[in-house]
């Protein structure tokens, strides 16, 4: 079946002829779901590719490690199973050492996949997800980089700067974020679009200034701000519906504040992608952001809660800094 995979399409990018793949899975993406789908990718896999070696995360964060320890081994591809915070982790790892012998490999099985949505990958398609894994072709994508030290929940001892695939984002997603991982009863694109519906009614709203590498600069009081590297977040939302991963931009989406209803109303206008012709929204597409808070502030890295000690936060692209094993356009 998916074992005939290595189809010359060099015409789209670059062929894979490594063959050492190292399948990272995270059991608790996706709220805890990808159990389901850990035992048939891990046959498919196991039929398909000649040498593949499986790990499994114990802890949050620990795709991280994992990877660093496939590099070690002598990975050729270093594949993340899981949602955007596992592939994220992944990839930040990846960058962070350099090296561009290994790509990134990727099988979504998490509860947003918006990174995956920005790569054509059906988040519900395991056979397809597979095929495309084991044809090999690979694209370059950009990476985004908070540049700032900051920390996340999960490590509050450890300040770094972090590399992110798809979206930063401060303000009412964070609140959507908090609001989620206290549901009990949701899950998929519906956990993300319920939770946000109440917190339209909830949230009090942020102060942030964008100001980009080329001088633009907007600011005031906010519902949400979001930088991307993709068009889309928040299980399918196209917040940056112009974004492209490999157009060497990040894309800043600013949604100044309204009443619920005003609220309500940007949000319907988000799910289509026309949000941007709002009076209320700004965007700024560059290739680096300075963002000023009141003080020190918590926001999103592809999923992963962290903090600032300070009001500033730099981010930038790194264009084609990555290759991704992706399905053929």
């Amino acid at each position: 079946m998916v074992r005939e995979g290595h189809a010359d399409v060099r015409p789209h990018g670059e062929l894979l002829s490594a063959s050492r793949h190292f399948v990272i899975f995270n059991p608790a993406s996706g709220r805890g779901r990808a159990h389901r789908r850990i035992t048939r990718y891990r046959a498919l896999l196991s039929e398909a590719l000649a040498d593949v070696t499986f790990l499994e995360t114990t802890r949050p964060g620990e795709e991280r490690d994992l990877a660093e320890q496939a590099m070690e081994q002598g990975a050729d591809v270093v594949v993340a199973v899981g949602g955007d915070g596992t592939v994220s982790n992944v990839a930040d790892r990846l960058v962070a050492v350099g090296s561009d012998d290994v790509a990134l490999g990727y099988l979504p099985n998490g509860t947003g996949n918006d990174f995956g949505r920005n790569l054509g990958f059906d988040p519900k398609g395991v056979d397809e997800a597979v095929r495309a894994l084991v044809t090999g072709h690979t694209r370059r994508v950009d990476v985004g980089r908070v540049e700032t030290e900051t920390v996340s929940e999960h490590h509050p001892d450890r300040w770094e700067t972090r590399h992110f695939l798809n979206v930063v984002g401060f303000g009412f997603d964070i609140a959507v974020i908090d609001a989620a991982a206290r549901a009990r009863f949701l899950k998929g694109e519906l956990l993300y679009k319920v939770t946000a519906l109440q917190q339209l009614f909830r949230f009090p709203g942020i102060r942030a200034g964008v100001t980009s590498t080329d001088g633009q600069e907007q600011r005031g009081h906010l519902l949400m701000l979001t930088v991307s590297n993709g068009a889309f977040f928040g299980g399918g939302f196209p917040i940056a519906p112009g974004a492209t991963v490999d157009d060497g931009k990040l894309h800043a989406c600013l949604i100044g504040d309204a009443r619920p209803l005003g609220r309500l109303k940007l949000f319907n206008r988000a799910e289509r992608g026309d949000h941007v012709a709002a009076e209320e929204v700004a965007i700024l597409d560059d290739d680096g952001f300075r963002l000023t808070f009141s003080g020190p502030v918590r926001f999103e890295v592809d999923g992963d809660v962290r903090r600032t000690a300070g009001p500033e936060l730099e981010v930038r692209t790194l264009p084609g800094r990555l290759r991704v094993v992706a399905p053929t356009p």
